[in-house]
C-alpha cells in the first residue's frame, strides 16, 4: 500500500495558502479519483482510501498544523504499517521558482518545519516528497507572512498549471514509482 500526504494548516484561514499547496495537490488527486476523505479518529488527519492498476493507496493530509505534522503522519504510517519508500509527502518549497516541481527520493528539510516534523518523528529522512515552488519573498524578514499568504492573482496561472503538474506527477509515482517520475517532472521550466 503507498501513502501520499499534502502538508499545509487547518482552517478556513490557510485553506488557499502559499504552505497549503500540498493538501490542494491531495484534494485535487482525491477528486480526479472520486475519493472521499474521512476523518480519523484521532483527529489527528483526514483519509481517503483508492485503487488504481490494482495498488492500493491512501490520500491524507494532516489536521495539525505544519510544524507539528510528524505526529499526525507518524501514527498514520503506524496503523497501515506503510514503509518510507511507499509514502509520499507533498509540500510547498520557497527555494523552488513558482510554479516548479521537484520529487526526491530523500533528503533533507531544507529549513521547511513540516518536514523537519516529519523526519524526527520517523527519525529518517529517507522518504520521497514531492515539493512544490511557491517563490521566495524579497526579504527574509517577510518568509512567515509570505507563506501564509495567498497566492497573487497574476500567479494564478502559474500555480494552476503547477497543481495539474504535481498531480500527474503523483499518479507516475503511484504506478511506476521514484524513479520514473524522477524522469518525466524534475526539469527547469
Amino acid at each position: 500500500m503507498k501513502l501520499i500526504v499534502g502538508l499545509g494548516n487547518p482552517g478556513l484561514l490557510y485553506k488557499n495558502s502559499r504552505h497549503n499547496i500540498g493538501i490542494r495537490v491531495v484534494n485535487g488527486l482525491a477528486k480526479e479519483y472520486k475519493i472521499k476523505f474521512r476523518r480519523d479518529k484521532s483527529a489527528l488527519y483526514k483519509e481517503g482510501r483508492g485503487r488504481r492498476e490494482g495498488r492500493e493507496f491512501i490520500l491524507s493530509y494532516p489536521l495539525v498544523f505544519m510544524n507539528l505534522s510528524g505526529g499526525s503522519l507518524a501514527s498514520l504510517i503506524k496503523k497501515y504499517k506503510i514503509q518510507l519508500e511507499d509514502l509520499l509527502v507533498v509540500c510547498d518549497d520557497l527555494d523552488l521558482g513558482l510554479g516548479e516541481i521537484r520529487i526526491r527520493p530523500s533528503g533533507s528539510s531544507a529549513g521547511h518545519r513540516g518536514i523537519k516534523s516529519i523526519i524526527e518523528h520517523l527519525k529518517s529522512d529517507s522518504f520521497p516528497r514531492l515539493r512544490v515552488g511557491i517563490g521566495r519573498p524579497a526579504s527574509k524578514t517577510e518568509i512567515k507572512d509570505f507563506v501564509l499568504s495567498k497566492f497573487k492573482a497574476k500567479e494564478a496561472e502559474a500555480v494552476s498549471e503547477a497543481l495539474e503538474e504535481a498531480i500527474q506527477c503523483c499518479k507516475i509515482w503511484l504506478i511506476r514509482g521514484i524513479k520514473e517520475s524522477m524522469n518525466q517532472f524534475n526539469r527547469k521550466r
